[in-house]
């Protein structure tokens, strides 16, 4: 959910937020909650509403592996093409590997939700 959207909507879509409340905090605080939000996917205001009304807070780190995972895969690709296939079994087993664990993470997922 965006920033701009989170000022008005609610965890649920029938809740409008409707106040606003203004926390000082340390920059390296500012730091880690935008960090805690990107991997959770949220914005800040959202994932400070969850934690302290007691909400569930789910990570996103899987998603982000996944990319991490497929671009590793594209970079083992490059390789291949611009090596002419030089590495042929290497980058086929890496490639492999590299899906396998996309579809661990992708249905330990699933078994979580």
């Amino acid at each position: 959910m965006s920033d701009k959207l989170d000022h008005h909507l609610a965890d649920e879509p029938s809740d409008y937020l409707d106040a606003v409340i203004n926390v000082r905090v340390k920059r390296s605080e500012k730091a880690q909650l935008k960090e805690n939000a990107r991997l959770a996917g949220l914005s800040i205001s959202a994932l400070v509403r969850r934690h302290s009304l007691n909400r569930k807070v789910i990570a996103d780190v899987d998603m982000v592996m996944i990319r991490e995972l497929r671009r590793l895969g594209g970079l083992v690709k490059h390789i291949h093409n611009e090596s002419s296939g030089a590495y042929q079994e290497q980058t086929a087993t890496i490639l492999d590997q590299l899906s396998n664990a996309i579809d661990r993470i992708a249905n330990d997922r699933k078994k979580g939700s």
